[in-house]
């Protein structure tokens, strides 16, 4: 392609309001333009970078077996009613709906379960039709509430989508395998790094789940990693592990403490630390309360405890309902005399199991106790469970030998082991060898594929630019007359982009009559891999001037560094031929 068929052309300026290099690289180079909060125009650049994480994505799920369909974008409300999420969704506020001309209710795809769901039920019926892996790569809607950082969070995304169904669990568990094998290939194929994380499966269903999360301190998501055996968890889903020492048990004591409410009040009143403390909160989970006792230095996370409880929401009680449970104001609860004394449903987190002495309150106004065991002074509870964020410091619970370490990271995939939840739901069913029928178990599994592209931005850039790895270039060269004017270097540089682009690779003429110093500019703005400047070189000795843009790149030794920004060679175009393909080979065999 030639630069002057590119519109729109590069910004001077960042655009206001990007909160990250990626928003801002992809603005400036003209990569994507914004219609308005969380709807973007892909232009041609931005669309080629797509085309690049499409193809690798087609190329994976195809070679895992799976087979391609497409569903509509505009789901019948009757289906999305059949599994309770019509409901769900319309008052969650997440889901764009509307009305045809004769009422019939509709919703904007943010998601596909159902009608696939509907499409299995209406064509397989043995199980000698099973297992089957259908996939999809289509426009995706959600009303997000806050919509921001580009591509990340936007209303209106490109989503593949698979869905398996299998005859039993074995089964949907050896799809899910498959599956999980084939998002490692996309993403390590994508060239950014990555992690996968334990997660919680939200709104979607079913049991086991993981994410595979791209590191970077611009990423949404606090991703919990142990750096020994290399477990991962998001906060929703990561547990610790708790250990405590022995020590010989105090004397139950009351403490007055005056209007002493938080935690970070107690640590200044006291000579306690937070960890020395039990904290109790009162929670309001569907329209009824819930107490949950936990170590005071850690936050209740509202989705293990709604997954505990199965409810659809959880925040915390108001003050009137939190005297009604405790006796006493805010700031004052604890588990003496409320933990087998109330109706109130009353939980631990794991923090608290084998703690001793600690100060909690005692469900008086500006009372605590401090010396508090567990057994002696209120029953010792029959079950802890696993309720507060993990944080950075804590002990991993898979290895128990090292500790937690924080990451950011963006969401690029998730995938799920649905089990029966959605074909029960919709008496979606086959006969199996005993002549039953019985529902299908279904896995599913998604990959914002709009976000591939900023992703790779957020961990690619440097004070120039993108640095854009060679799998996912829109152009993975740009050829570069120095002087537009010259009919010699016009030719030459006309003549190896033809060459180049037969050649199979992916290459920009840049035949803007500007100054050499704007195009080297936009160049490394733009983060094509290798540009070739045809110039004084060639008068010389008909050479090319060859610059590659990743200076952390291993391929970066065969050029001379001196004399110029970026890592420069001079070569014949016969050897720039060799150098690409050997350089085009590497990256074949890193990403077969």
């Amino acid at each position: 392609m030639k630069y002057s068929q590119i519109h729109p052309k590069t910004r001077r300026n960042d655009p206001k309001d990007a909160p990250s290099p990626g928003t801002r690289l992809l603005v400036r180079g003209g990569f994507i333009e914004q219609v308005t909060g969380g709807i973007w125009i892909t232009t041609t650049m931005g669309l080629l970078a797509r085309r690049q994480a499409e193809r690798i994505v087609r190329e994976e799920m195809n070679a895992s077996g799976a087979t391609e369909v497409e569903m509509p974008i505009l789901h019948p409300a009757e289906l999305w009613r059949e599994t309770g999420r019509w409901d769900k969704y319309l008052s969650a506020g997440i889901a764009f709906h509307l009305k045809d001309r004769k009422g019939a209710e509709f919703i904007l795809a943010p998601t596909a379960e159902e009608p696939i769901t509907s499409f299995a039920r209406n064509n397989l019926t043995s199980y000698n039709d099973l297992p089957v892996t259908w996939w999809q790569m289509s426009p995706k809607f959600r009303d997000e509430l806050r919509p921001r950082q580009g591509l990340i969070r936007g209303r209106e995304f490109v989503m593949k989508d698979a869905y398996s169904f299998d005859v039993d669990e074995d089964g949907m568990r050896a799809s899910y395998a498959a599956m999980r094998a084939a998002y490692q290939r996309v993403f390590q194929r994508c060239g950014f790094s990555f992690i996968e994380v334990e997660a919680d499966s939200g709104s979607i269903g079913g049991s086991g789940s993981a994410e595979f999360m791209a590191v970077t301190k611009y990423g949404e998501d606090t991703l919990i990693v142990c750096p020994t055996c290399h477990y991962g968890g998001n906060q929703e889903k990561a547990a610790a592990h708790f250990e405590y020492p022995e020590v010989p048990s105090q004397n139950l004591e009351e403490l007055e403490t005056p209007d002493v409410r938080t935690v970070e009040q107690l640590e200044a009143f006291t000579d306690l630390t937070a960890a020395q403390m039990v904290k109790t909160i009162v929670l309001w989970a569907d329209d009824k309360p819930v107490v949950v006792s936990m170590r005071g230095d850690l936050e209740i996370s509202e989705v293990k405890l709604a997954n505990l409880l199965g409810a659809e929401s959880v925040e915390t009680a108001d003050a009137r309902i939190v005297e009604e449970v405790t006796g006493a104001p805010v700031g004052f609860a604890g588990p003496i005399n409320l933990f087998g004394n109330t109706k109130v449903p009353y939980y631990f987190d794991v923090s608290v199991r084998g703690m001793q002495n600690f100060l909690c309150g005692a469900n008086r106004k500006d009372v605590h106790f401090i010396g508090v065991n567990t057994g002696r002074d209120f029953p010792a509870p029959s079950e802890f469970h696993d309720l507060s964020k993990a944080v950075q410091g804590l002990t991993c619970s898979n290895c128990k030998g090292s500790t937690f370490e924080e990451q950011r990271g963006i969401e690029l995939g998730h995938i799920f082991q649905l089990q029966q939840g959605y074909s029960s739901a919709m008496s979606a069913t086959f006969v199996d060898q005993a002549g039953e029928r019985v529902p299908f178990w279904m896995g599913c599994y998604g990959i914002g594929v709009s976000r591939i592209v900023q992703a790779t931005v957020e961990q690619h850039n440097d004070e120039r630019g993108i640095i854009w790895p060679w799998s996912l270039a829109p152009f993975q060269v740009v050829i570069i007359p120095v002087n537009g004017t010259n009919e010699t270097y016009q030719g030459v540089a006309e003549e190896l982009y033809r060459d180049l682009t037969s050649d199979g690779f992916r290459v920009l003429l840049d035949d803007r009559d500007a100054r050499i110093g704007a195009k080297l500019t936009d160049a490394e703005l733009l983060g094509w891999p290798i540009q070739v400047l045809v110039g004084r070189s060639w008068d010389n000795e008909e050479a090319l001037e060859v610059r590659q843009r990743d200076l952390r790149d291993p391929d970066v030794s065969v050029f001379n560094q001196e004399g110029s920004s970026l890592p420069t060679a001079t070569m014949k175009p016969q050897e720039l031929f060799e150098f690409l393909r050997q350089l085009r080979q590497k990256h074949e065999n890193l990403n077969p």
